[in-house]
């Protein structure tokens, strides 16, 4: 098993340009963690990660217990903040996606992902977590495939066997000759690259993001050495350019998966013409 990169980076704590080491870039090696109880061997195993998405569900659920558990007329600080986070998703993304009428009973499901996707991504900056949960294809993989289960029994439940499968293959007879080629696109595009998109999409960000930190995090104590130092200054201001930078986009990420589950339910719920 590969080490803990927490554990390759002390080793190499004493390691400088001009010193005859290399370089030490990150690499899938930073993405891989040592067990902290079990081993792969076992049926016992949890890592960082885990750990950290554990953590995270706690905070948003203990955060809104807080704030709701005994709400005012009058909302204290902490009330209005989540207040204020559960309106934004609610009639910022799911009655302008979904409609107020038919999307109302899907807004305790989006504001809880956007939360637990949010804080997820937030771990990359926290001191002594410093990683992004959801740069583990896995996390995002499950949240895409609850979303893409909704989708699907929703699309069944509305539209029956035949409304469902002309949902999903885009039917339209005016298309004449090209219509089974244009159904098979559809199909393949809905069904299998949709959920595939909507996981990678969440992923492929946090992983490029947190790579990208990692590496001038390393290269501003890399360079610390004889005329290095001044390339050192200008890395370590791109360490906090690039903080700043994934604060937003960790934000942002969170945003678009959300957005994209209400298009799904929206989809599924259309009429098929």
């Amino acid at each position: 098993m590969s080490a803990d990169p927490t554990q390759v980076l002390a080793f190499e704590t004493d390691c400088h340009i001009f010193d005859g080491c290399g370089f030490p870039a990150p690499g899938l090696h930073s993405f891989l963690f040592e067990p902290l109880l079990g081993d792969g061997d076992s049926n016992l195993y949890f890592n960082k990660t885990m750990l950290l998405a554990l953590l995270g569900s706690i905070i948003v659920v203990g955060f809104f217990w807080a704030a709701f558990r005994k709400p005012k007329v009058v909302p204290g600080k902490l009330q209005m903040v989540a207040e204020s986070g559960y309106d934004f998703i609610r009639r910022g993304v799911v009655y302008e996606t979904i409609g107020k009428k038919e999307g109302e009973k899907y807004v305790p499901l989006v504001v809880s992902l956007f939360f637990f996707v949010w804080m997820m991504n937030l771990w990359s900056i926290v001191p002594i977590a410093q990683f992004p949960v959801t740069a583990i294809i896995s996390y995002p993989a499950v949240l895409a495939l609850i979303v893409y289960v909704l989708w699907v029994s929703l699309t069944f439940k509305r539209h029956g066997f035949v409304g469902a499968f002309k949902n999903f293959t885009g039917y339209d007879k005016t298309l004449g000759p090209v219509l089974p080629l244009a159904m098979f696109i559809e199909f393949f595009s809905n069904l299998l690259v949709r959920p595939f998109t909507h996981a990678v999409r969440l992923f492929a960000n946090m992983f490029a993001g947190h790579t990208l930190l990692l590496l001038f995090t390393i290269a501003s104590w890399y360079l610390l050495n004889g005329i290095g130092i001044a390339y050192a200054g200008v890395s370590f201001i791109m360490v906090i350019v690039m903080t700043a930078f994934e604060l937003f986009i960790q934000a942002l990420q969170a945003y678009v998966f959300v957005l994209l589950t209400c298009t799904f339910i929206q989809g599924a719920l259309a009429e098929h013409h």
